[in-house]
């Protein structure tokens, strides 16, 4: 069989004339919870068919251990700074997994009152929260306020206004950043890149200096910070390191003129590894930025999501079907793209591995082409594309690097009940949100009593 193989550092993924071949131990191998046991896929020290006799399918599961590791690395990268890790929220927003980062002392990234209030509920601080997000309303900053926000990232003059009212009529300072949009491509995709002037986010670099002195003026405004965020799933370092420079340029432009900061904010976006893609290290990304860091004596703030959660994560679906036709093999799963909807929305392409290893290796008889498609009425549904798998009926599937902007994206799409959560820690799961059922979609919903 002809094919040409991807390597970074061993070969993971084999393309064929026929599709793609994702090598699943070697895959596992680059992922921090899981590995096979005898064939059998494990997620630390729990066996996955346990997870799957207990809570069904379809359902993410997450590593405790996997989660808190990642963030201590960025803890430990940065140590040499006072700094503040805070999670953005977005990427996977359960009050388990909020609440295992509070305890480890993590801050948090939010873009809704929502998202506070699940901070809030899983024991984490206001105090150590940045809001960021476009569209703030009066009660978001009301509410956020009154809960003691630890920062405000302001993305327009409008925003700065209406929170100087909020914070007048509460009679508390509202501790606030601007958002500062650096025009620096992030070379990700075009639905993830937020620092470009084409993109609806922050303040324009030429307009921050005006914006902050127009801020100073404002009573009830404390200038706190400057913050930036430029992309998501970054794999290299050189556009934080010309984000920064321009942010840099930007707090020495400020201090001119007499406006001190207390944090520089960096927001998040490093990338991670889903199948094939080599994304710098924190390690390499730290070292690449303490330099500069170090000069301006603030303290720094970063706000990782994805990259905290990311491949801590897989979601469990089981093959319900199998449709092979004369152009193309369909394996219709029980998951579909209101459970994932990274692969329909971003074209993202995720592993999706075996939970027990086939006894056939790639080229024999029973590996086939498959798309991996769910039952939702609609031709974008599907998981991935043309992978070379061998699959039986009730087989079991895992996509990797779930963890992130997985159920936190999902929907209740064709009336689907939302997967269950789980959450593996050592030997132990647990439940960690229950599976939706279908009496509970329409449990708010009234009937028409009108004529």
């Amino acid at each position: 069989m002809s094919h040409s193989e991807q390597q970074t550092g061993e070969s993971v993924t084999i393309q064929t004339d026929q599709g793609l071949y994702v090598n699943p131990q070697a895959l596992t191998a680059h992922l921090p919870a899981l590995d096979y046991h005898d064939g059998a896929l494990y997620m630390e020290q729990v066996s996955i068919a346990d997870v799957v006799k207990h809570y069904g399918t379809p359902c993410y599961v997450y590593s405790k251990q996997a989660i808190l590791d990642v963030y201590q690395a960025y803890s430990d990268s940065f140590a040499s700074l006072t700094h503040q890790i805070c999670y953005a929220v977005k990427a996977n927003s359960n009050l388990a997994v909020l609440g295992i980062l509070a305890q480890a002392g993590a801050g948090f990234d939010i873009v809704s009152r929502g998202e506070l209030m699940r901070v809030l509920a899983a024991g984490g601080e206001a105090a150590r929260v940045v809001f960021s997000g476009v569209g703030k309303t009066y009660s978001d900053i009301e509410y956020a306020l009154t809960q003691g926000i630890g920062c405000f990232n302001v993305e327009s003059i409008s925003e700065l206004t209406l929170i100087n009212d909020v914070a007048q009529k509460l009679d508390k300072p509202a501790p606030i950043s601007l958002r500062v949009n650096p025009n620096v491509d992030a070379k990700t995709h075009p639905y993830i890149s937020t620092g470009l002037k084409d993109n609806k986010f922050g303040i324009t670099h030429e307009d921050a200096v005006a914006v902050y002195e127009q801020a100073a003026q404002l009573s009830h405004i404390d200038i706190v910070g400057i913050d930036c965020h430029i992309g998501s799933q970054l794999t290299e370092v050189a556009p934080f390191v010309a984000a920064l420079d321009k942010v840099v340029e930007l707090i020495h432009n400020l201090r001119d003129k007499g406006i001190e900061l207390r944090h520089i904010d960096l927001g998040g976006g490093l990338g991670v590894r889903y199948i094939d893609e080599t994304p710098v290290s924190i390690d390499e990304f730290a070292q690449a930025l303490l330099p500069k860091l170090s000069e301006l004596g603030l303290t720094v703030f970063f706000e990782p999501g994805r990259s905290i959660v990311a491949n801590a994560g897989i979601l469990l679906t089981k093959v319900d079907v199998l449709k092979p036709t004369e152009h193309k093999n369909f394996a219709i799963v029980d998951a579909a793209m209101n459970d994932l909807i990274r692969p329909a929305l971003y074209q993202a392409e995720m592993a999706v591995i075996p939970s027990v290893l086939p006894e056939n290796g790639i080229g024999t008889d029973g590996t086939q082409p498959w798309d991996i498609v769910g039952a939702i009425c609609e031709t974008g549904d599907f998981l991935a594309k043309d992978r070379l798998l061998s699959l039986a009926v009730g087989d079991v599937l895992a996509i990797t690097g779930a963890g992130a902007y997985g159920f936190t994206m999902s929907s209740n799409y064709n009336s689907r009940p939302r997967a269950s959560e789980v959450m593996v820690a050592d030997d132990s799961h647990q439940l960690i949100r229950k599976r939706e059922t279908i009496e509970a979609l329409y449990a708010d919903e009234v009937l028409w009593q009108g004529k």
